[in-house]
């Protein structure tokens, strides 16, 4: 859209905060139908640059439009002007909180833009990634004959992606080939695809508590005895790890090893060492989810280099470092497994997506891929910074500051009883919270929260959460 459209400029020494004169003025725009029904908006970066404002003010701006109704958000498009031709001319438009329950949780709220505060999410913000490379290597897919898309693809996925993993998995002493590799839809399938391969129903099997909640809700389908080990800032209690080995026999241990999601800790050498020496003495198989690596400082132990996948099942993919929307995961094991997991892979969903493994291989053949994940490694150290500071300031006790990674794990001051209650309260004011009782193995109430860094450099966020002290 062009900015002339949008003639407005801001006075910064006016008693009227900033943000809300950004919000008049495109309110004032739309009423005037300068701006109409589906017209795009600038991107935060442009109108920012052009009116010499902070992207954060305009975002900030941006967000209360979409709350109330005045914008909408669609990902891949920017924002645009909403359209209210269906809306009361008696009544002003104004956004009503989804209902918050496991269904909301579990899938509506990846498709529900309307809530503008995801303080709770789990994902990089739209704004960091790479438009760039990602339009290049689209572009780069288009150019391809029709009859390149005739068919469902290779069942352990794109040849020539599955070399660039192992080539990735070599730079991290993995000693990965063609042949250890097998693509998934996202890292989710992948564990998935392991709980089908490996698992029966009554077995038991080890978590760490907390962890990510898609693999407990992946576990309780499978109908698996679920046990959880506390994480530590440096991985797991020994004494607790053995003696439960010892007691229950669990089949296979899920390890998020590296910036661990939610609490954001990673293991210690130690702690890797340990675990990996009593999982081998029982026979326990270990699933290293290590989805975060790219993000990672340098150092932190890869568990599937030190076993060399013998017992260890190493999990990781592209959606944190290039988009969240392509589904590309893979998995990293013995040929054996491997072929195991692929005949799994074609049962329940066929072939993964050759389009998706495309232009993620485009993306790592352009060289910029390395350069992109030191940019998101900048960008989430500086947030990590802003929000540990702004949660501090608000009351909230930090778990572990890691000063890297997406996530910040703290507690807010609250009894863990009204846990569920602050957060429907949070999304009354377009504020989406990720209570600890999602990440419990046996959802135990919690006074704890996960925060992505990325999406809570907010004030309005922190404004709500000080009210909690009251």
């Amino acid at each position: 859209m062009p900015l002339t459209r949008l003639a407005f400029e801001c006075d910064r020494q006016a008693s009227l905060p900033l943000v809300v004169q950004v919000m008049h003025a495109i309110e004032q725009a739309i009423r005037d139908r300068v701006l109409r029904a589906g017209d795009p908006l600038p991107s935060v970066r442009a109108l920012a640059r052009a009116k010499a404002l902070s992207p954060y003010t305009v975002a900030d701006a941006y967000q209360r439009l979409v709350a109330s109704g005045r914008i909408v958000s669609r990902p891949g498009s920017g924002y645009r002007v909403a359209d209210v031709r269906y809306a009361s001319t008696n009544q002003a438009l104004r956004w009503i909180a989804p209902a918050l329950n496991a269904a909301w949780l579990l899938s509506d709220v990846f498709a529900d833009h309307s809530v503008p505060i995801k303080a709770g999410c789990g994902w990089i913000p739209g704004e960091w990634i790479d438009e760039s490379d990602l339009k290049h290597a689209m572009r780069a897919l288009g150019r391809l004959p029709g009859s390149r898309f005739g068919g469902y693809g290779h069942p352990f996925g794109m040849g020539s992606l599955r070399d660039q993993v192992a080539q990735i998995l070599r730079r991290n002493i993995i000693p990965a080939e063609h042949s250890n590799i097998l693509l998934t839809q996202g890292a989710t399938q992948a564990l998935d695809l392991v709980v089908r391969t490996l698992l029966r129903p009554g077995d038991t099997v080890l978590v760490e508590d907390p962890c990510y909640c898609n693999l407990l809700q992946i576990l309780r389908l499978a109908g698996l005895k679920v046990i959880g080990i506390a994480r530590t800032l440096e991985g797991h209690d020994p004494d607790q790890l053995e003696q439960v080995i010892k007691q229950e026999r669990p089949k296979a241990m899920f390890v998020n090893t590296a910036l661990q999601n939610p609490s954001g800790t990673s293991l210690s050498y130690e702690a890797a060492f340990r675990l990996l020496s009593m999982t081998h003495k029982y026979g326990v198989w270990v699933i290293e989810d290590d989805i975060y690596r790219e993000l990672a400082p340098e150092g932190a132990p890869i568990l599937a280099s030190l076993d060399s996948l013998d017992r260890v099942i190493y999990i990781s993919g592209f959606s944190k470092s290039i988009a969240p929307t392509l589904r590309v995961g893979y998995i990293a094991a013995n040929p054996i497994i491997l072929a195991e997991l692929a005949r799994t892979k074609m049962a329940v969903g066929l072939t993964s997506s050759e389009v998706a493994e495309r232009i993620v291989s485009n993306i790592l053949l352009e060289g910029h891929y390395d350069k992109h994940a030191t940019f998101l490694k900048s960008k989430l150290a500086d947030a990590h910074q802003r929000v540990s500071a702004s949660m501090h300031e608000a009351g909230v006790e930090l778990f572990h500051a890691p000063g890297a990674g997406l996530f910040l794990w703290g507690r807010l001051p609250i009894e863990p009883s009204q846990s569920a209650h602050v957060a429907t309260r949070a999304l009354n004011h377009g504020i989406w919270l990720a209570p600890g009782s999602y990440f419990r193995p046996n959802d135990q109430e919690s006074s704890w929260f996960r925060f992505n860094v990325g999406t809570s450099d907010n004030p309005r966020l922190w404004d709500f959460v000080r009210t909690l002290r009251n």
